[in-house]
C-alpha cells in the first residue's frame, strides 16, 4: 500500500512541477514571439560551429578562466549527474534499482559521486566570489544565492539518499562509493538501522525529487533561464560581420515609425537575448560608459528589457509569467496579466494599452543611457551568451532620431553639418584638399580625375582631410605610398562623408543617403581598391557598404603597411628610441578583429619597444569617441579618453600609438589634461614608421 501511495504522490507531484515548469517556459516563448519576424541567414555548419565553441566548448566563458572553470564544472556535471538522477528517481520507486550497465556500474556510481563533489566544489567557489571576495560586477543578497542554494541541496539530497539505501539494504562501504559510503559508516555509528535507512533514504529521496522539480520551475523564471535561451541564442547570432547593424526598407510606404519605441518593434531573435542574459555582468564591468560614472549599464540595459517585456508579454497575452501563480499574485507582472484578462472578459477588443501604459523609452529606459554607448562592442566581445547590446541601443537611438527628432544638440548640429558640407565641423567643402599643403610640394597627390589609372584609392576621410592634428597621419601615409612605389588617388573635394556617425548615431536615412552616392562616386571612377586610416569608414566600407552594392576590396592602413614593411617594399632603417604602447582602436579590433598588424609595423621599427597596456587586445578600453560621442560632451562621469589616458600612462611609455585619427584626438586630448603632453608624445602607426624610413 505504501510502495502504490509513494507511486501516486510521485506521479501527481511529478504533474504538477512540469505543468509549473511548461507553464513559464510557453509564456517566455509567447512573449518572444511578440517581436518581428527576423531574416535569418540559413547556414547550418556556421551555426554548429557557434554551438561547439560557445555552448561545448565555452570560449567566451573562458575568458574570465576563474570563473570559466568553475561554470564548466557544473555544466559538464548536470550533464553526466543526469543519468545518476534517473536512477535515483527510480531507486525510490524500485528498490535497489541500478542501471544496466553491468560490472561497469561500479565505475558510473564512482564517476557520479566525483562528479557531485566537484559540483559542490564549484557551489563553494561560487559563493566565495560572490559573497566573500565580492567581485564588483556579481549582485549580492538572497535571490542571488537562491541557486547555490538549491544546487548544494540537490547534491546534498543526492548523497544522503545514495548513504542511506547504503544502510537500508545492507551493502558494505565501496571505494567506488567513496562519499556516500563515509556518510553511511557515520550514521550507522550512531545507531541508524535498517528500517531508520530505510525511512531517511525516502524523506532525502522526496527532497532531492521536489528540489529537482523546483529547480526546473524556478530556472525559466530567473537569471538561470540563460540554460534554455543561451543555446538558442547562440544558434540564432547573426552571421554577419560583428557589429553590422540592420538597414531600413525607406521604399516601405507603409512603415511610419523609424526605429524601435516598442518592445515588440525588435525582431523575435533580439528579445532571445534579454532572456538569455546570465546577469554575471561582464558587460558593464568592461564598458567604458558604466567604467568612468556613466548611468548605462548593458546588464542592466538587457535585464529592465527582460523585465519590460514581461510584463508586456503579461498584458498581451494574460498569462502569469511568474509561477506558482497563487505564490507570486503579488508580483506586478502576475497583477498585469490578471487585470488583462479581466479587461479582456469585460471588453471587447481591449488591447494591452488598457492596463499597461509604460514606454521602453522614457520610462525603462532613459535617453541618457542611450546617448552614452560609445558602440565599442567590448561588452557584446564579453557576453558568454553572445548577446548583441549595440544594434539595440541603435535601434532605440533611430526611434528618437527618426521618428521623436529628439538627440543631443551637438549631435543635431554635426548630422546638419555633414548634410550640408559633408563633415560634421561644417567646414567648407572646397577647402577639404588643403591637408595637401602640408607636404610642401614634396609628394604628389593626384585626384582621380588627373590619373588615368590607379591601384588604391585613399579614402582621407572627414578626419584626415579637415583636422589638423590629423592632417599629419594623411601626410605620412602619402609619403610611405610614394616610398612603397604605390599608385593611388583620392577623389578630391568630391569626397564626402563615409556615413557611419551619422548611422551610429541614428540618422538611417542620411546613411543610405551617403553611401548611395559615394558607391556612385566609386562605381563612375572604376574604384577597384580603398585603403583609409580611418577604421570607421573602413568598417563601414569593408562590412556595410556591400550591402547597398559596393564591390571593392577595401584595406585599413596599418594592413598595407604591415604588409609592405614584410615584402620589403618599406625598410625602417632609422632608429626610433621610444618605448611605445599601443591602444587598439574598437572598429579596428573588435568589429574587424586587427590586433597584429599595427602592431608589426612598430616591431619592425630599430629602437622601438612595445608596451602592453593591461587592458589590450579585444579587451581593450575604448577611446570615448564612437557612436558619434565625438561630437557630443560627457556631462556625466569623468571623460572616458581621460580614464583610457591613465591606463596607457601606468606603463610609463614615452610615446601612446594608434592606428584611428578619432583615437589619437582622444588621446592627445587625455595626455593634455593629464599635462604630459612633454614628456608623451600621441602618434599614428603610419607616423612613427615614416621617421624610421
Amino acid at each position: 500500500m505504501l510502495a502504490l501511495i509513494n507511486l501516486i504522490a510521485f506521479f501527481l507531484v511529478l504533474a504538477y512541477g512540469l505543468y509549473l515548469a511548461g507553464h513559464v517556459v510557453y509564456s517566455r516563448y509567447l512573449f518572444i514571439k511578440l517581436g518581428k519576424k527576423p531574416e535569418v541567414k540559413d547556414d547550418f555548419g556556421a551555426r554548429i560551429n557557434l554551438l561547439l565553441d560557445n555552448v561545448i566548448f565555452h570560449k567566451k566563458l573562458l575568458k574570465d578562466k576563474k570563473s570559466g572553470v568553475m561554470h564548466v564544472v557544473m555544466f559538464y556535471g548536470f550533464i553526466i549527474l543526469q543519468f545518476g538522477a534517473i536512477e535515483l528517481v527510480i531507486k525510490g520507486l524500485s528498490k535497489g534499482f541500478e542501471l544496466p550497465f553491468g560490472s561497469a556500474h561500479k565505475y558510473f556510481s564512482l564517476m557520479q559521486e566525483i562528479t557531485t563533489f566537484l559540483i559542490l566544489a564549484a557551489v563553494g567557489y561560487a559563493f566565495y566570489r560572490r559573497y566573500i571576495e565580492k567581485l564588483k560586477r556579481l549582485k549580492r543578497g538572497f535571490k542571488s544565492g537562491i541557486v547555490l542554494l538549491l544546487i548544494s541541496s540537490l547534491m546534498a539530497s543526492v548523497l544522503l539518499s545514495l548513504a542511506f539505501e547504503q544502510i537500508w539494504l545492507g551493502h558494505e562501504p565501496s571505494g567506488f562509493a567513496p562519499i556516500s559510503s563515509v556518510l553511511a559508516s557515520l550514521f550507522s555509528a550512531i545507531g541508524v538501522g535498517t528500517t531508520a535507512g530505510a525511512v531517511l533514504f525516502y524523506i532525502f529521496w522526496w527532497a532531492h525529487l521536489i528540489i529537482l522539480l523546483g529547480f526546473a520551475v524556478y530556472v525559466p523564471q530567473s537569471k538561470h533561464a540563460h540554460l534554455l535561451f543561451a543555446p538558442v541564442n547562440v544558434w540564432f547570432k547573426k552571421l554577419d560581420p560583428p557589429g553590422k547593424l540592420s538597414s531600413i526598407n525607406f521604399e516601405d510606404e507603409t512603415q511610419e515609425v523609424f526605429g524601435v519605441g516598442k518592445i515588440e518593434d525588435f525582431t523575435q531573435t533580439q528579445l532571445i537575448d534579454l532572456y538569455a542574459c546570465v546577469e554575471c555582468g561582464r558587460c558593464t564591468n568592461m564598458c567604458p560608459a558604466s567604467g568612468t560614472g556613466k548611468m548605462l549599464s548593458p546588464m542592466d540595459l538587457i535585464t529592465k528589457m527582460r523585465d519590460h517585456l514581461t510584463e508586456k508579454g503579461a498584458a498581451v497575452t494574460s498569462r502569469t509569467p511568474w509561477m506558482p501563480s497563487f505564490a507570486f499574485a503579488n508580483t506586478q507582472a502576475n497583477q498585469i496579466a490578471m487585470q488583462a484578462s479581466e479587461v479582456a472578459a469585460t471588453a471587447e477588443g481591449a488591447t494591452a494599452a488598457a492596463v499597461y501604459e509604460k514606454n521602453l523609452i522614457g520610462d525603462v529606459i532613459t535617453e541618457q543611457e542611450l546617448w552614452a554607448c560609445t558602440t565599442c562592442r567590448n561588452c557584446e566581445d564579453q557576453c558568454p551568451v553572445m548577446n548583441e547590446h549595440v544594434d539595440k541601443i541603435i535601434d532605440m537611438r533611430r526611434y528618437l532620431v527618426m521618428t521623436e527628432g529628439s538627440m543631443p544638440a551637438e549631435a543635431q548640429r554635426a548630422l546638419n553639418n555633414i548634410e550640408r558640407q559633408g563633415n560634421p565641423w561644417g567646414i567648407n567643402r572646397k577647402d577639404r584638399m588643403k591637408w595637401i599643403e602640408g607636404l610642401n610640394g614634396e609628394y604628389e597627390v593626384p585626384t582621380v580625375k588627373q590619373v588615368e589609372e590607379f591601384e588604391y584609392l585613399f579614402w582621407v576621410g572627414s578626419m584626415g582631410s579637415f583636422d589638423l592634428r590629423s592632417q599629419k597621419i594623411s601626410q605620412a601615409f602619402v609619403k610611405l605610398m610614394h616610398e612603397a612605389g604605390v599608385k593611388f588617388a583620392i577623389l578630391g573635394n568630391e569626397e564626402k562623408n563615409s556615413g557611419d556617425t551619422a548611422r551610429r548615431i541614428g540618422n538611417e536615412f542620411l546613411f543610405q543617403q551617403l553611401a548611395q552616392e559615394n558607391i556612385g562616386l566609386f562605381e563612375a571612377y572604376d574604384v577597384k581598391k580603398i585603403v583609409t586610416c580611418d577604421p570607421h569608414a573602413f568598417n563601414t566600407f569593408k562590412n556595410e557598404y556591400p550591402e547597398f552594392g559596393l564591390q571593392a576590396e577595401v584595406y585599413h592602413h596599418s594592413e598595407l603597411l604591415a604588409q609592405w614593411v614584410k615584402e620589403g617594399r618599406l625598410k625602417p632603417t632609422k632608429e626610433v628610441n621610444e618605448r611605445i604602447t599601443y591602444h587598439d582602436s574598437c572598429y579596428l579590433g573588435r568589429y574587424n578583429e586587427i590586433y597584429d598588424k599595427p602592431r608589426v609595423i612598430l616591431e619592425a621599427i630599430p629602437g622601438v619597444e612595445v608596451l602592453e597596456m593591461k587592458r589590450s587586445g579585444c579587451d581593450s578600453m575604448c577611446c570615448g569617441a564612437g557612436g558619434g560621442l565625438m561630437w557630443m560632451e560627457e556631462h556625466e562621469g569623468s571623460r572616458v579618453n581621460v580614464t583610457r589616458t591613465e591606463q596607457a600612462l601606468e606603463v610609463n611609455p614615452t610615446a601612446i600609438a594608434s592606428a584611428c585619427p578619432y583615437c589619437l584626438t582622444m588621446m592627445n586630448d587625455g595626455v593634455k589634461t593629464k599635462e604630459k603632453e612633454d614628456e608623451v608624445k600621441t602618434r599614428d602607426v603610419a607616423e612613427i614608421l615614416a621617421d624610421a624610413i
